[in-house]
């Protein structure tokens, strides 16, 4: 991908998140408008224009804003108007919000912005672009916005680089915004009638936010697969849970997706218990795993439904409409800025995650606990107990791990504290709701590792009492052998917390998922 090409209509997901990432990863991925959208956008900006000329009544555009939605401005103060709400609305407080969020923000208000229902001139919304084809990147502070009339203190920092203020980050080095954008042979200009409002008034951060934490599960999801199944394998467990039957007896769709899965990723496994064994069945948490982690895939299907029609809406007010016969314009407004879509989707998916997190924390427990893997493996992973503590305490940090993530997927979007007078008197918090979901996602990519290491070195003490006849699944076998190309089987203790990095970097990067994939071509 080396271009994406906004229309208003039809941004993804994976566009959004490989621009966001495209600096990091080295990628050069130019944003462009559409000639389509490129009409609409001029029509939408002539018809604000004419109504301005009229001395029209327009929300926004010829009235304040919020509980002042009743002050007349003057016409000679309309445009000194929408400079102010940038600056009256950049009010956000604390740790500025991470570069790839900020480049989706960018993405997502400027694909919103040409729908054409917006009023924004083809100039602003063209020097919007330039800021992320460029990587001049605003600096957003990430709390401020109750995620109804959209995220108005965050896109208004957004913004203020356009007028020439704020901050911007340009080639590493924090500058004020019209000195980043000189830098980078760019220009300040001057807002024109409701171009503040239509800057600041959406739903890009949230939206932003969530589309990383969603790309970013779904990865999870499947990396979970994988981990469960290395440990089923390290705890000499067996896929007979799997079976087809069953789940066709109760058949949730992602269950039985998921359930096929695991047949794929174990298929051909002498690490598995047989069929005879008098062991007949295993654990809630190698037995329960497409029940488990099928729900999990439910959510995380239901965020990216949400986020993708999210991404190509209009969510600022008041929004542009044109008579199909008539071609005259039409001023409505609504409430299209309520993040509660959304914030009901990132409470959803938190919760799942959490769950994801749960189950693989206690998959973990069983591979370092000798009593509940039935004396498979050494007590913690490790000879010479007791001289060596082993893998004791990485099942520690999973717990801690797992309990935050309980505190963290208390739903945000049960909340709601009115604003502006009460005029806006229910909010959605939908940023929170995705902030929490992001920071449990990056929690769950660490239980998620830390039982991809442990489960790597159960394998190999199986291996030690197995022989010569020893096969992972043609899906583990690939995971197993990029964890062991990045970390070593360890006789004793050892400082553990890099080899814990790098195989989550292996999962965060997405490397052992496509290394399974790869393995499986044909397989969900």
């Amino acid at each position: 991908m080396n271009r994406v090409l906004l229309n208003g209509e039809k941004l993804t997901l994976e566009e959004v998140t490989a621009v966001a990432y495209a600096p990091e990863r080295g990628h050069a991925i130019e944003v462009q408008l559409s000639d389509e959208a490129l009409d609409k956008v001029r029509r939408a900006e002539q018809a604000v224009q004419e109504l301005v000329e009229r001395g029209e009544i327009v929300y926004g555009v010829t009235t304040g804003f919020g509980a002042f939605k009743d002050t007349v401005i003057p016409p000679d103060q309309v445009a000194q108007l929408q400079r102010n709400i940038l600056m009256s609305h950049a009010v956000g407080v604390g740790d500025p919000m991470d570069q790839a969020a900020i480049r989706a923000m960018i993405l997502i208000r400027a694909n919103t912005l040409a729908k054409g229902h917006s009023g924004i001139r083809q100039e602003t919304l063209w020097l919007l672009i330039e800021m992320l084809n460029r990587d001049v990147h605003p600096v957003v502070p990430e709390q401020g916005s109750l995620g109804a009339s959209g995220d108005l203190a965050p896109l208004a920092h957004m913004a203020l680089p356009l007028i020439g203020l704020g901050e911007a980050v340009y080639e590493g080095e924090t500058l004020s915004g019209a000195e980043a954008l000189a830098r980078a042979g760019l220009s300040a200009l001057d807002l024109a009638a409701k171009e503040g409002l239509a800057l600041s008034n959406g739903t890009a951060q949230m939206a932003a936010i969530g589309v990383l934490t969603t790309c970013q599960a779904e990865n999870l999801s499947t990396t979970a697969d994988v981990a469960g199944c290395l440990s089923l394998e390290a705890l000499h467990g067996t896929p007979r849970a799997f079976d087809a039957r069953i789940h066709a007896a109760r058949p949730h769709p992602r269950q039985v997706e998921c359930a096929a899965f695991l047949r794929e990723i174990t298929k051909g496994s002498t690490f598995t218990r047989p069929d005879e064994s008098p062991n007949v069945q295993d654990a809630y948490t190698l037995r329960c795993i497409p029940q488990v982690h099928g729900a999990v895939r439910d959510a995380i299907l239901y965020a990216h439904w949400v986020l993708e029609i999210e991404l190509n809406s209009a969510t600022d007010n008041p929004l542009i409409f044109f008579d199909d016969e008539t071609g005259q314009p039409t001023i409505i407004s609504g409430g299209n800025f309520h993040g509660e879509p959304i914030a009901i989707a990132m409470d959803y998916l938190a919760l799942a995650l959490t769950e994801l997190g749960n189950i693989s924390e206690r998959r973990l427990m069983r591979l370092t606990d000798e009593a509940s893997n039935r004396e498979t493996l050494p007590a913690f992973l490790i000879q010479h107990g007791g001289l060596n503590s082993g893998f004791m305490l990485t099942q520690y940090t999973a717990a801690a791990l797992a309990s935050e993530n309980k505190v963290l997927a208390h739903p945000a979007s049960v909340d709601t504290i009115p604003s502006s007078a009460n005029i806006e008197d229910h909010v959605s918090m939908g940023p929170a709701a995705a902030r929490q979901a992001r920071q449990i996602a990056d929690n769950v990519e660490r239980i998620l590792a830390l039982e991809l290491f442990a489960a790597a070195q159960g394998i190999d003490f199986r291996r030690q009492v197995m022989g010569t006849d020893t096969r992972l699944g043609q899906g583990t076998a690939p995971a197993y052998r990029l964890i062991r190309r990045r970390v070593p089987f360890l006789e004793h203790d050892a400082v553990m917390y890099p080899y814990i990095e790098a195989v989550r970097e292996l999962v965060a990067s997405g490397e052992l998922v496509a290394a399974v994939r790869e393995a499986l071509p044909e397989a969900g």
